[in-house]
C-alpha cells in the first residue's frame, strides 16, 4: 500500500463522512425521532472510520517491508537466546 498515513486517514473520513450522509438520508425518511436518527449516524460514521482505519493496519502489517522487520527481529532475538 503505497498511500501515506496523512492520505489514508482524510480518505477514511471522506468514507465515514459519506456513509454517514448515506445513513443519515436514509434514516430520515424512516419514522424514527430526531435522536435516534442523529445517534444512528453519528455511530455508523464512527464505526465506518474504525473499520478502515483497523483495514489500513492489517494491511500494512502485511506489507512485505513489514514482514522483513519482523524476521530481522526474530532473527535477533534468536541470536541473543544462543548467546546466552
Amino acid at each position: 500500500m503505497y498511500i501515506s498515513n496523512r492520505a489514508a486517514l482524510v480518505r477514511n473520513l471522506a468514507v465515514a463522512f459519506l456513509n454517514g450522509t448515506i445513513t443519515l438520508i436514509i434514516l430520515l425518511i424512516a419514522p424514527l425521532g430526531l435522536a435516534a436518527v442523529i445517534i444512528n449516524t453519528i455511530l455508523v460514521s464512527i464505526a465506518t472510520f474504525a473499520n478502515a482505519t483497523a483495514g489500513d493496519s492489517v494491511v500494512r502489517f502485511l506489507q512485505p517491508s513489514q514482514i522483513k522487520t519482523m524476521i530481522a527481529e526474530i532473527m535477533s532475538q534468536q541470536s541473543q537466546i544462543t548467546k546466552d
